[in-house]
């Protein structure tokens, strides 16, 4: 069962249709937005770039430029040292072209998510030094690397820190720096940053702007923009909140992706079938950053570097072509191992448990955490899925709102190895006799009421079909680019009545339907989405009959009450609204 709460929201909506030129559709989804001022909201609808904050007010943005100018008129070698994900992919490509175009002596080295584990480690400090490396550049890693940067600190070597995590918390709460030459990180209680809420590779991106700020470079301008839209990729795909600088980076980085000459993004367009000038949020968070993420997961990431760095086409469509397929797979063998979690949690009885602790030995640790996040979604609950690894039982953690599960296994820290994360998602490994002890400590009272395990659904409008026109639906644009901390608006009718309905899809994984609502409007309706639950949902409201009409394609007497997006549609030169149903009862 699902808790739907409309949004009621007070403002004087009347003043603020007036003063910016909008609808009271879009007036009601700002201020749901908490966007009430009309400065702010003008400031929303159209990001702009002069909104970008001056990168040197990050602390240790000089200090960090001073030295890399230095080491680059030096000629001394540089490491830059990234991260397996999308963002320290990106981070990581970045740093490296900006230092390649201003001449440097550079290479990368990235962990290997199954041997090294995340960040900067002791083995990747001695390499660095038996090969004669002078500096060592770290993105999206290393603000807790304290032993690591000590280790590169004795063998003489500079080393400059970006990151975005928090800080390392020392027992009596205060943060500690590693002993690096500049740290730059917003996060840092020191800097005066406007904005902390910067990914990896945008921290990067700051940083190449401050540097090539100090060169006479003739496509500055240019290579600025390109820049964008690679942090714009991360931002997305890191699920950093699409507010503030964040969402001027994403707005203005999606339309410059949509002319990228970066060989390997365009390959990677093409064997995914994107359309590139239809390009979205959506297609960076679930189509390029997936492949991207796959050569971290079940390859190496220095696959998804190269993409990004060929200067040929052919080669470009080879690696292109491998991702995906790497991706394929990664989906095949969560799809397996979603399926095992649900047996193992309904064979067990696990579901009448609030905390789910699913142990899956044989399944690969680098999905984990993706498999922790769908059985979440399925039963609402937190979800902590464990693996067999090479040092024990490795696990990844996933969260619903209002429970904390950083806090509450930091808890029974007795029972692990290692833990580590936020309020919503967590790494940890522990030894396997402790599995149990752990599920059963984390389920004795814990601090989740009935309430908190029904998914809430938030509907911003009840918005009539009578009130939706082609105008209106445009308008909604207007919100973009959709993400976290940026949802797709939500908006609700209730009592349509099915005129008809047909199974659709190559997979008969959707339901295109005809409404109607009580005052005669109507309009074309899909879902997509479990299917077999729909009509039984139907049957188990209406009767078996009801629900074999509307698989049969006649009409029937059933009512829905509906949560929906619209979207105009496009047919042979005929545009129609659709409403795309997320929600039913």
């Amino acid at each position: 069962m699902e808790n739907w709460v409309i949004k009621n929201i007070k403002a004087d909506f009347t003043y603020i249709k007036e003063r910016c030129g909008i609808s009271e559709v879009l007036a009601r989804c700002l201020v749901n937005r908490g966007l009430k001022d009309p400065e702010e909201i003008d400031s929303f609808l159209h990001p702009s770039i002069d909104k970008l904050y001056d990168p040197f007010l990050l602390k240790d943005m000089d200090k960090a430029c001073d030295i890399l100018q230095e080491k680059i008129a030096l000629g001394v070698k540089i490491r830059i040292i990234g991260d397996y994900d999308v963002d320290g992919i990106i981070a990581t490509y970045i740093l490296y072209k900006t230092l390649k175009k201003l001449g440097a002596i550079v290479d990368y080295d990235i962990p290997d998510r199954i041997e090294d584990g995340y960040g900067l480690n002791i083995r990747m400090i001695d390499d660095a030094y038996n090969e004669n490396i002078d500096t060592l550049l770290t993105c999206d890693n290393g603000i807790v690397a304290m032993d690591q940067v000590k280790r590169a600190k004795e063998y003489g070597m500079t080393v400059i820190i970006t990151d975005h995590h928090n800080l390392y918390e020392n027992d009596d709460n205060t943060l500690e720096l590693p002993e690096a030459d500049a740290v730059i990180n917003p996060k840092r209680t020191d800097c005066r940053y406007p904005y902390k809420g910067l990914c990896g590779a945008a921290i990067t991106y700051k940083l190449a702007m401050a540097l090539i700020s100090r060169y006479d470079l003739a496509d500055k301008l240019e290579y600025e923009e390109e820049l964008m839209s690679y942090a714009a990729i991360a931002t997305v795909c890191d699920v950093m909140e699409l507010v503030d600088e964040n969402r001027v980076i994403v707005k203005h980085g999606l339309s410059i992706l949509k002319h990228t000459h970066n060989y390997g993004l365009l390959a990677l367009m093409d064997v995914c079938q994107i359309d590139k000038e239809k390009l979205t949020a959506y297609h960076l968070g679930f189509i390029i950053g997936p492949c991207l993420n796959a050569s971290g997961r079940l390859d190496t990431a220095k696959k998804g570097l190269e993409l990004l760095l060929t200067g040929s086409k052919g080669e470009a469509l080879e690696v292109a072509t491998e991702l995906r397929g790497l991706n394929e797979t990664r989906k095949d063998m969560t799809s397996e191992y979603v399926e095992k979690a649900q047996l193992l949690i309904e064979e067990e009885n696990m579901h009448i448990h609030k905390v789910l602790v699913v142990y899956m030995p044989e399944c690969h640790e680098s999905i984990a955490g993706i498999i922790a996040g769908r059985i979440r979604e399925k039963y609402n609950r937190p979800t902590i899925i464990l693996t067999d690894s090479a040092n024990g039982v490795k696990g990844s953690a996933r969260s619903i709102d209002q429970y904390n599960i950083i806090e509450e296994l930091s808890k029974h820290r007795d029972l692990l190895l290692k833990v580590g994360g936020h309020p919503m998602a967590a790494g940890l490994s522990l030894l396997p006799d402790n599995i149990e002890p752990l599920r059963k400590a984390l389920n004795d009272n814990p601090p989740i009421t009935d309430k908190m395990l029904m998914p809430k659904v938030t509907i911003d409008v009840l918005l009539p079909l009578g009130y939706l026109s082609e105008k209106v639906v445009n308008e909604l644009t207007l919100l973009e680019p959709f993400g976290n901390g940026n949802s797709k608006p939500l908006f609700a009718e209730r009592n349509l009545t099915i005129k008809s309905l047909f199974i659709i899809g190559k997979n008969s994984n959707g339901i295109r339907m005809r409404v109607k609502n009580l005052y005669g409007r109507e309009m074309d309706a899909l879902y997509f989405g479990d299917i077999e639950g729909f009509f039984k949902y139907i049957s188990d409201t209406y009767g078996p009959e009801e629900a074999l009409y509307l698989k049969t394609g006649r009409g029937s007497n059933v009512q829905l009450t509906i949560t929906y997006y619209p979207r105009i549609n496009e047919y042979n030169g005929y545009k129609s609204i659709q409403l795309m149903i997320q929600n039913y009862k």
